[in-house]
């Protein structure tokens, strides 16, 4: 719960994370009609049959997208019978912006977050709830509905192909067992030495990895890499020494 600074208006809610698959159709615009300028109707609807969402639990009444108006977080009115929502909405909306682009953990995007407003109380005359008292409030609670929900860092995840003859293929595995690799597949070219050597690799990780892997196969491996997902970093930001 957040209060305005004038004491007149409370703002309730929770943060909860978005299902894996659609932060990926909301990012690659595939949605089916999931993005800001869509009818809310069918917007709803689509959320309804394809992601569970409850008609009640505000699948129609999905307020914005964020950072930017476009990105993979929502912000949703799940608040029943209360006065003036429409008033403040622009106000939460933009706030919801804000707090989208400098997320609460390091002031990096946020990405996959469901952020919900359950309830509010707010003063009847509209001079007391103006821009200036809803978004920091609105704010407010953004950030501590996130760190209450548990929130966690994601790191950049590169694909890379690496073309190298198969008696070389050795250094390879070491490289990329080194560097938090995960293998995918490996196949061999026909009617050649090559293989192909498919692996996920932090993006954290590439720096140097070239080098280390030319030295550990006589520069005979060739890689290529690719920004391929957002990989979420299982130890908790919020524990001393994770």
């Amino acid at each position: 719960m957040s209060k305005s600074a004038n004491k007149h208006n409370r703002l309730t809610g929770y943060a909860e994370p978005l299902d894996d698959k659609l932060v990926t159709e909301i990012e690659d615009g595939k949605f089916g009609g999931i993005n800001a300028k869509d009818d809310p109707k069918v917007r709803g609807k689509y959320l309804q049959d394809n992601y569970n969402w409850d008609k009640a639990e505000g699948a129609e009444k999905l307020w914005c997208f964020g950072p930017e108006n476009s990105g993979a977080n929502v912000l949703v009115d799940v608040t029943k019978a209360v006065q003036y929502m429409q008033e403040i909405r622009d106000s939460c909306s933009s706030a919801f912006q804000w707090a989208t682009k400098q997320g609460v953990l390091t002031e990096e995007p946020m990405r996959g977050v469901r952020m919900n407003i359950m309830d509010t109380v707010l003063h009847t005359d509209s001079i007391h709830r103006g821009d200036g008292q809803i978004i920091p409030a609105a704010r407010r609670l953004y950030y501590s509905s996130e760190l209450t929900a548990e929130p966690k860092l994601q790191e950049p995840v590169f694909m890379v192909e690496i073309t190298v003859p198969q008696d070389s293929t050795g250094g390879v595995y070491t490289c990329l067992n080194k560097r938090r690799g995960l293998i995918v597949e490996e196949e061999t070219i026909s009617g050649t030495p090559m293989s192909i050597i498919k692996s996920y690799l932090p993006v954290s990780e590439s720096f140097g990895f070239t080098e280390n892997l030319r030295g550990l196969t006589k520069g005979k491996a060739f890689p290529q890499c690719v920004f391929h997902h957002w990989d979420t970093i299982e130890s908790s930001p919020l524990e001393k020494g994770s």
